[in-house]
């Protein structure tokens, strides 16, 4: 009997690096049809990036090896309710006889509730996620978290699988009442092999050399944007109370915090220590993260952290904070001790002055990164998601059949019997 092909739509916000090597590895899946629509194509082509604080356009092919859509926005483009609004969304689902509607795109956009009612009206099953993994929102206000607490449970049970990326995930959407068997963990990953053998061209002593930094200097790195929830200015900190003889600190991302970072670096007495490489695009960062030793990710707000998939891949150990969702998937497997509580920044200097101490440990625990990802890439994501496409739609066509079957048949031309009182 031959294999069951299932015809899917996935319904993206922007073309995104992460995502494009997970489509090109569908569109080669015999049992998917597979089919992209882009709300816009930020990110392909340039385009401002609120958070960067700049135009930003990925230098690696984001649109090649998969079949795609650019659906037109009517939206204003911002980042509000009403920024992606694409109501043809509605023509393309209703009429594309999709077994499967997938949507990255959340539901504080209009376009996840064009597609939303599409793919029910269309008998299409309606996956769709979220990578969060607590109800507290970013800015920390009480009365999200109060309202999520009340919406979610109600706004998930209208996928027909919901998908997340990490562990926590899983476990948030169970608290909030979703069966297990409505949940699919479809991990966040990187395109391994890509990390990988770019990491092997790298010229290691001449990228460090070019920060100052001698062969047995310790490099700590910081990757992401320069925002408030990143806590760039913990790690800076606590830099300067580790105190180390031998050590210097990098900093790759724009963003706001940039000025404030810099004056710090100053009063600290550390500057002379301290490197702001600016926005790098991707084809860059391979180079940075194989050069450094240690990456640290202190965020106060960090669903995962994709960022420690790419340091790993190029075998750079990592230290994160406890509101990180990568730490329990990818970092505590290796060493829960370089997990430390979020805003201790004693902790973290601890931590720093251990690594700096044990070159050995630092070293080993590099290598331990490395071979962990060799079972945490796209094809594991891929699996999932075809699993939950598979399971969302045998869901959907049992519950149809049972329909059916409790609708009693007509006869054209003949009225039915009418009712004796």
């Amino acid at each position: 009997m031959p294999e069951r092909r299932y015809r899917i739509l996935f319904v993206a916000s922007h073309p995104v690096q992460y995502q494009a090597p997970l489509f090109r590895r569908m569109a080669k899946q015999s049992s998917l049809d597979l089919h992209v629509a882009y709300c816009t194509l930020r990110g392909a082509e340039a385009g401002h990036d609120p958070e960067f604080g700049a135009s930003i356009q990925w230098d690696v092919p984001l649109l090649d090896g998969y079949s795609w859509t650019h659906v037109l926005n009517r939206g204003s483009g911002a980042e509000s309710f009403f920024g992606l609004f694409n109501p043809s969304l509605w023509k393309l689902i209703r009429s594309g006889n999709y077994d499967a509607v997938v949507s990255y795109v959340g539901y504080v956009r209009a376009s996840f509730w064009v597609a939303l009612a599409a793919a029910k009206l269309s008998n299409a099953a309606f996956i769709f996620g979220t990578d969060a993994v607590s109800l507290a929102p970013r800015d920390q206000r009480a009365w999200k978290s109060k309202a999520k607490k009340f919406l979610w449970p109600r706004l998930f049970r209208l996928a027909d699988q919901v998908i997340v990326p990490s562990a926590s995930g899983v476990d948030l959407m169970r608290s909030l009442g979703i069966p297990q068997e409505r949940v699919t963990l479809t991990p966040f990953v990187v395109d391994n092999d890509w990390w990988m053998q770019q990491s092997k061209l790298v010229d290691r002593p001449a990228v460090r050399a070019g920060w100052g930094a001698a062969p047995d200097t310790l490099v700590i790195l910081f990757s992401a944007k320069l925002q408030p929830w990143k806590r760039p200015l913990d790690l800076l900190r606590a830099f300067a109370k580790a105190n180390l003889s031998n050590a210097i600190l990098v900093f790759a991302g724009a963003g706001p915090l940039l000025p404030q970072l810099e004056s710090e670096a100053a009063s600290l007495g550390v500057a002379y220590r301290v490197r702001f490489l600016g926005f790098l695009n991707q084809t860059q960062l391979p180079a940075v993260y194989t050069a450094a030793d240690l990456l640290v990710l202190p965020s106060e707000f960090e669903p995962f952290g994709v960022v420690v998939n790419e340091a790993m891949c190029c075998g750079c150990a990592v230290i994160v904070s406890d509101r990180v969702g990568a730490g329990r998937d990818l970092v505590a497997p290796l060493c829960p001790e370089l997990i430390y509580p979020f805003g201790n920044t004693d902790a973290l200097a601890a931590i720093l002055q251990r690594a700096h101490a044990s070159p050995m440990w630092l070293s080993g625990l590099a290598s331990a990164s490395r071979k962990q990802m060799e079972t945490r890439g796209p094809q594991e994501n891929v699996t999932a998601t075809v699993d939950s496409v598979q399971t969302a739609v045998t869901r959907i066509r049992r519950i149809c059949t049972a329909a059916i079957a409790i609708v009693p048949p007509t006869h054209p031309g003949v009225s039915p019997e009418p009712k004796k009182r």
